[in-house]
């Protein structure tokens, strides 16, 4: 299980990121607190607060979609 915080700021991100998550064939959660949505639930990953930073909770590896958070990754 890998775990990483990003942040999301539009739209297109939004749906940029429910479109590579749901290329992968492993559960991928989202979460803030005590909220957890499925990352590949477009409206799941809309309801969650995006001016906020989100952890992203992988049940596997693929070195596309580590490679994709990268550019959403918070130090």
């Amino acid at each position: 299980m890998v775990e990483r915080q990003i942040k999301l700021t539009a739209m297109e991100d939004v749906k940029d990121f429910v479109k590579e998550a749901s290329k992968c064939d492993f559960d991928i959660d989202i979460f803030y607190n005590r909220v957890v949505v499925d990352a590949k639930s477009i409206l799941g990953v809309f309801s969650m607060d995006l001016t906020r930073v989100l952890t992203v909770r992988c049940n596997g590896q693929s070195e596309r979609f580590n490679n994709f958070l990268n550019k959403f990754a918070v130090a």
